[in-house]
């Protein structure tokens, strides 16, 4: 069964546009002269409690993330330089994107039971939802690295393999 909506007609001031565009100009026309004159302001120490936007020049000038802001993925290390993963498939299971990629083999230490030989992360994927570092026993999946510039000229060249994940 098909529901047909009927939506009241437009007024004249709604057909023309002209009132939207005038609003829209007269919010961003409040917002740079408030701004503006808050910059003006804060020069000759006056309403220095209320804060202005503040424009970063990327890429010379960074802007700050807070310590939990989640970047490029990178693996951790063991003492030996291995990687900490023991290919327990929890991040691959939980990943909403389905873009991580693990094969498990056997370790050769005895003590260690399994081992990534393949550990890949497709990011034309990724939506950086942080949940294979929150499921991780083994803490060997960050994201911490601070790298948010991750372009490539084709998407063979955005899957991440393990060696590019350890560097």
């Amino acid at each position: 069964m098909i529901k047909k909506v009927l939506r009241p007609p437009l007024t004249f001031g709604e057909r023309i546009y002209i009132l939207g565009v005038v609003r829209g100009v007269l919010v961003t026309s409040r917002h740079f002269f408030r701004n503006m004159l808050l910059h003006i302001a804060h020069r000759f120490r006056v309403k220095s409690d209320e804060t202005a936007a503040v424009t970063f020049q990327y890429p010379e000038q960074r802007r700050p993330f807070a310590r939990r802001h989640r970047s490029r993925h990178r693996l951790t290390k063991r003492q030996d330089g291995t990687p900490r993963c023991v290919a327990c498939m929890m991040c691959e299971t939980i990943c909403p994107a389905f873009c991580m990629f693990i094969v498990a083999g056997e370790h050769p230490d005895p003590n260690i039971e399994k081992y990534p030989m393949v550990f890949d992360i497709d990011y034309s994927k990724c939506v950086f939802c942080g949940l294979c570092v929150e499921a991780c026993p083994e803490d060997a999946i960050r994201m911490d690295t601070g790298i948010l510039e991750i372009s490539a000229g084709s998407r063979r060249e955005l899957i991440y393999a393990k060696d590019r994940l350890l560097g």
